[in-house]
């Protein structure tokens, strides 16, 4: 009997090869969920197992509900992913990606009508929140100082804007301690208006706050009016009153088109605006971009210069690591489209929102709070009539299109409006005219479907919009 000698190395290589996927070991049984694992796994298998579970998720291109960018071209995924691992506070070891911050704070200062200076005063942001706190901090420093050198008090500071902000600002508000004075809704009015910003003022107000484009409806705030308002209040008081303009969706909007529209640094108290170049800006989460009027505007007092990564480095961000990637993207962006590009794709968004806010009217049982004419945002109501028949809710409509893929948010409108329940449609960059049609195929389809259940029970609540 002839013996032949077993190669194990080749054995285990040729078992390996012949495994099936999913018929491994560790595909076979449970991994731990809250703790370490003893043992590694192929990065093949991690891989499949977080890949699956994120199957789960919704699908972020028919998520309406987002003003976060769900598409890029192809080139800018490739320079984000050459670009993960660069630290955009290295601004020493990385001097070039320093360069282009620099370039995008200049263009959006030369974007937003700032005064003209050899370098314009603003830095980028991990999104429009980080970039509130920095504009809302400046506020707050700013008017101490002035109440200082008058030897007066300035320890009970306010801050008012409209109810319909994003939580961002009521966050500021509890973090720094500043007294927030919302203004509310009131009957189809849903957004701040330039008289009742100027009844909630004080000598202890450090600023307005106005939006260009609410998250509830997509419309701008007249912030023209409220400018003229303070500067009227501020000739009669002396108090400087300033506005900050939370620019989150319609910074990168309005520019391109409407452009004879007031509402940056062309009025004389807007003293500063940020804005999410992760939203209109065209880039993948997340990054923002907060702006100052001029240098003065941007108390000395937070600024922090630190020198142990190499050379001098004036930091005014609240974050400090984050990847460079975001940064390079938007930059890619100003680069690759310039006005025209931001010009076409925001107009073509607009367009499609209006269509959509158009056929949605014309369905019959829908009412328009509005038609997606400012940011390519709009939402709508259940017409009266029709609510008062109580065959399905909005929140119902929610439900039924998301089993069909779709994110459309239903939710209540805030203080002295919350029995209002609106839905509402975010268009943005890579949600063409036929996904359009589709989805209006599928709320066609979901109305259908309640008509037809004429014992349906209609839900009184759902996943309501967070505030």
């Amino acid at each position: 009997m002839v013996y032949q000698k077993i190669d194990l190395d080749q054995l285990g290589a040729e078992a390996a090869l012949l495994t099936p996927t999913y018929a491994s070991r560790s595909l076979t049984s449970g991994i731990p969920k809250y703790e370490l694992p003893e043992e590694s796994v192929s990065p093949q298998i991690a891989y499949n197992l977080i890949r699956d579970e994120l199957g789960l998720d919704g699908n972020s291109r028919l998520n309406l509900a987002t003003f976060v960018t769900t598409w890029m071209e192809p080139e800018a995924r490739q320079l984000m992913t050459e670009t993960f691992d660069k630290n955009l506070i290295d601004k020493d070891e990385y001097p070039q990606t320093a360069a282009i911050e620099l370039r995008c704070v200049n263009i959006l200062a030369r974007l937003w009508n700032a005064p003209e200076s050899e370098t314009a005063t603003g830095c980028s942001t991990i999104g429009s929140s980080e970039a509130a706190m920095l504009g809302g901090m400046a506020l707050k420093w700013n008017w101490r100082k002035r109440r200082q050198a008058q030897g007066k008090p300035a320890d009970k500071p306010n801050l008012v804007m409209g109810i319909n902000v994003q939580v961002c600002w009521e966050k500021f508000c509890r973090y720094w301690e500043v007294e927030p004075r919302f203004v509310p809704l009131e009957g189809n009015r849903f957004h701040l208006s330039a008289e009742e910003a100027v009844k909630r003022i004080d000598e202890n107000t450090i600023g307005v706050i106005a939006i260009m484009g609410s998250t509830f409806d997509g419309s701008y705030e007249p912030v023209k009016a409220i400018n003229d308002a303070l500067e009227h209040l501020n000739g009669e008081t002396g108090w400087e009153v300033p506005l900050h303009i939370d620019g989150a969706s319609g910074g990168f909007i309005a520019p391109f088109l409407d452009p004879q529209l007031e509402w940056d640094f062309r009025l004389k108290w807007v003293k500063s605006i940020n804005a999410s170049g992760h939203k209109y800006g065209l880039v993948y989460p997340g990054v923002g971009w907060i702006i100052w009027r001029s240098r003065e505007e941007l108390p000395e007092e937070l600024i922090f210069h630190c020198n142990y990564l190499g050379g001098d480095l004036p930091n005014f961000a609240l974050n400090f690591s984050r990847p460079g990637n975001q940064v390079i993207a938007q930059y890619y962006n100003f680069l690759r489209l310039g006005r025209q590009g931001y010009r076409q794709i925001q107009q073509a968004c607009r367009d499609t929102a209006m269509y959509l806010a158009r056929e949605i009217a014309q369905m019959g049982c829908f009412e328009l709070l509005t038609d997606g004419s400012d940011i390519p945002v709009f939402a709508w109501k259940l017409r009266d009539d029709f609510a008062d028949q109580n065959q399905f809710t909005l929140f119902d409509l929610a439900d039924k299109l998301r089993e069909r893929g779709w994110l459309v948010p239903a939710y209540a409108m805030p203080k002295n409006r919350e029995d209002l329940v609106v839905q509402r449609v975010v268009v943005k960059e890579g949600f063409s005219r036929d996904m359009a049609d589709m989805l209006l195929e599928d709320l066609r389809r979901a109305v259908a479907f309640f008509e037809a259940q004429p014992h349906y029970r209609a839900k009184s609540s759902g996943s309501h919009f967070h505030h």
